[in-house]
């Protein structure tokens, strides 16, 4: 009888070893990978020594609301640079930021917003964003507003661009095809070079939330 006690007192031991291990196991794997600078450029993220400081704007999101400088504080944002009418970059980069933002934890999305700016004001009306943006995914903002504004924030955030007419009347947009991360306090932190892949999008994301201090 008491051998029998001894057996079962040892095979709950073991039972509950194996639960802890596998439990450290998944706790580990969930943690983010701390990243020194230099990885994480070599993971294509670059994080500016000093967050720079960029003007104030207003411009409006799918939903008719402002969209300014106050939108991007209190939250990480990965601000996309794109326009609807763009045959291959743009709607391969929001898959991806898609597949990015879909796999965080539930506590990491309300870390982070993506927003995508429209280089396209003149073609990208509050009704075309809201077709276009949330097709990818509902959480995601479009924002689009006088291009005069959109200029000057591109500038600040080194987003180049240039309008290519085409045949007739019609043209398009060359871009720069980086993300621009803002922090929490609205400040450029850094960026995201192409190409983008989702897991060293989120890989570098958690690392640089982990770190930062925010």
């Amino acid at each position: 009888m008491e051998q029998k006690v001894r057996v079962r007192i040892t095979i709950l031991a073991l039972l509950g070893f194996i639960l802890l291990v596998v439990y450290g196991f998944i706790w580990r794997i969930n943690q983010p990978v701390i990243m020194s600078n230099e990885e994480l450029r070599i993971n294509g993220a670059v994080v500016l020594d000093t967050p720079r400081i960029f003007s104030d704007f207003e411009l409006e999101d799918h939903r008719g609301q402002v969209f300014n400088k106050a939108r991007l504080q209190g939250v990480w944002s990965i601000v996309f640079f794109g326009f609807t009418h763009c045959p291959d970059i743009c709607p391969t980069t929001l898959a991806t930021l898609n597949q990015t933002y879909s796999k965080l934890k539930d506590s990491e999305k309300q870390r982070l917003q993506v927003v995508m700016i429209s280089l396209d004001p003149e073609r990208d009306t509050l009704e075309k964003l809201a077709e276009y943006v949330p097709y990818f995914n509902s959480e995601f903002i479009g924002v689009t507003g006088n291009q005069h504004l959109i200029r000057r924030l591109t500038a600040e955030l080194n987003i180049a661009y240039n309008r290519v007419p085409l045949n007739g009347d019609d043209y398009t947009v060359d871009h720069s095809t980086q993300l621009v991360l803002i922090n929490p306090r609205g400040d450029y932190h850094g960026f995201f070079k192409a190409p983008h892949t989702e897991i060293m999008m989120r890989s570098t994301w958690r690392s640089i939330d982990a770190t930062s201090g925010f």
